[in-house]
């Protein structure tokens, strides 16, 4: 489990691709301290397994599922990418619960300036869109951030200027492509509900808004 505060900004230095898996070599610091073989690491958001470890250098695995769900394939040597290790229970949680599972891929539409924000826009697929409400949260090549808007296939972030310097959207365009995660509890939520079913197939199972009512859940 993570919070989507990244801690560092990693670069790739080596990617092996054997098959359909590969397996990336990244250049870090402060996400190596206290970490050994078998701990977890957050990669762009993505929760991936330390394999092995050199002087400021760990190396991850990474299976077909995973590349081909993911943004991981388009990394190339010297590409920068978002670094935290896994939550312990005594840390602050100062983003919001991240998996590290990563729901799929969105595309920046657009960048705009607005006072000291960036504001991007992503476009995505209706399933991802699913799970976002203004307000909510979701995690952007594994940053916690606060969606601004909703459309049909896309919404907004606006982003401060720490964040900008100190994660990967500095480097994000127009056209550029992003890992999404969306709110676990949310989709928690959605299941007991049945909301993540067409209407013709949730049937009578389930807690509904109904119920929620009359127990004055809402």
């Amino acid at each position: 489990m993570f919070t989507g505060l990244i801690e560092e900004l990693g670069s790739i230095e080596n990617i092996e691709i054997g098959g359909e898996s590969a397996a990336l070599t990244v250049n870090a610091t402060k996400v190596l301290e206290g970490t050994v073989p078998g701990d977890s690491i957050a990669v762009n958001g993505v929760c991936l397994t330390v394999t092995r470890m050199g002087n400021k250098l760990f190396t991850v695995d990474v299976m077909a599922e995973t590349l081909q769900k993911t943004g991981l394939q388009e990394l190339k040597p010297m590409s920068r990418v978002n670094l935290e290790r896994a939550l312990r229970l005594s840390s602050r949680l100062g983003g919001h619960l991240v998996s590290g599972h990563v729901d799929g891929v969105g595309t920046v539409r657009s960048v705009k300036q607005v006072g000291i924000a960036k504001v991007y826009s992503i476009q995505t697929t209706p399933a991802i869109m699913h799970y976002l409400i203004p307000k909510g949260s979701v995690a952007v090549d594994g940053i916690s951030l606060t969606v601004v808007e909703t459309g049909t296939d896309y919404f907004t972030i606006s982003i401060i200027p720490h964040t900008f310097q100190n994660t990967t959207l500095y480097d994000k365009k127009a056209g550029s492509r992003v890992n999404l995660e969306t709110d676990l509890i949310g989709k928690y939520v959605a299941k007991f509900l049945k909301t993540d079913e067409p209407p013709d197939q949730r049937g009578s199972q389930g807690i509904t808004l109904e119920q929620l009512s009359r127990f004055g859940f809402i």
